[in-house]
Order: structure tokens, then C-alpha cells, then sequence
């Protein structure tokens, strides 16, 4: 976006979820899953001992889940953009949909959480009327250094 006053923005940023395994590596690692608990259910099978192969798919099925659960968000982000005269900031979900937030860079502030051990544990851009709360997905550690960069920016823009 280019606006009338400045056409570089001071500070730009897209924040994603981090994702520490690729779609080809979900897949081998539910594979290898599968095997490392198939050899000993056929075993077991062999053995008549038929309910431990449910258990073992079991197992198969949940860490299937849990590697399913934890890429949720997978394709969820956030464009946080500030100009001289304006902040903007859009979240786009998994889906595609749009939510689009604009602030003015001389009312709204940055509100950081903390927990007892001084970590960050969320951030939300706060204005009269408005309350949007960014990096939900983001690691503490991330938003920690989010925070820091984009408060630096924020002060300057209000020069």
C-alpha cells in the first residue's frame, strides 16, 4: 500500500506461526510411527494377544492428532505495517478471510503482558474504541523481540 505522505513505511512485518515440520515431514514421521508400533502389534498379534494391536493403532491415531493439532494454524498470519500517519495491521486466517485494523500511530499503544518471570506473553495494540490482540501464535521469546522492534518504531513514528 502507498500512501499520500510517505510511500516507504517506517516498519513492516509479517508474523507466522512457527512450524518446526514440514508436510513431507509429517508424513514420515507418522509413518515411521506406524512401523516402530506395527512390528511389536503383529508380534503381540501372533502371540494371541489381538487387543494390544488396537492399543498400538491407538497410539498411531493420536500422535496423528497431536502432529495435526499442532500445525492449526498453519496457514494463519499477520501484516502489521506502519506509516508516519497510520498503522495497519491485518490478520488473514487459515481460510483465507481478512480482517483488516487500522490505527493512528499517535493514539494507540502497545500494551505487552507479562507473566511472574517477566516473559511476554501477549501483545495487543490498544485505541480509543479498539482492542486487537497480535502474535496470539507467536512464541514468548518472538514476541518479545516483536515488541521491541516495533515499539522503537512506534516511537519514531510519533516524532
Amino acid at each position: 500500500m502507498i500512501t499520500k505522505t510517505q510511500a516507504e513505511p517506517i516498519f513492516s512485518a509479517e508474523l507466522r506461526p512457527h512450524s518446526s515440520l514440514s508436510r513431507r515431514g509429517q508424513q514420515v514421521l507418522i509413518l515411521l510411527v506406524a512401523i516402530l508400533a506395527g512390528v511389536p502389534a503383529v508380534l503381540f498379534f501372533s502371540m494371541g494377544a489381538w487387543p494390544v494391536l488396537g492399543f498400538m493403532g491407538l497410539d498411531v491415531v493420536l500422535v496423528l492428532w497431536a502432529v495435526r493439532a499442532s500445525t492449526r494454524h498453519g496457514g494463519q498470519r499477520e501484516q502489521v505495517t506502519l506509516w508516519r500517519d497510520v498503522l495497519e495491521v491485518r490478520q488473514i486466517a487459515r481460510g483465507g478471510a481478512i480482517k483488516r485494523h487500522s490505527f493512528n500511530p499517535h493514539t494507540v499503544r502497545l500494551l505487552v503482558g507479562r507473566d511472574a518471570e517477566d516473559h511476554t506473553t501477549d501483545l495487543k495494540l490498544r485505541a480509543p474504541g479498539q482492542d486487537v490482540e497480535i502474535g496470539a501464535f507467536m512464541a514468548m521469546s518472538d514476541k518479545a523481540s516483536f515488541a521491541r522492534e516495533f515499539g522503537r518504531a512506534l516511537r519514531k513514528a510519533r516524532r
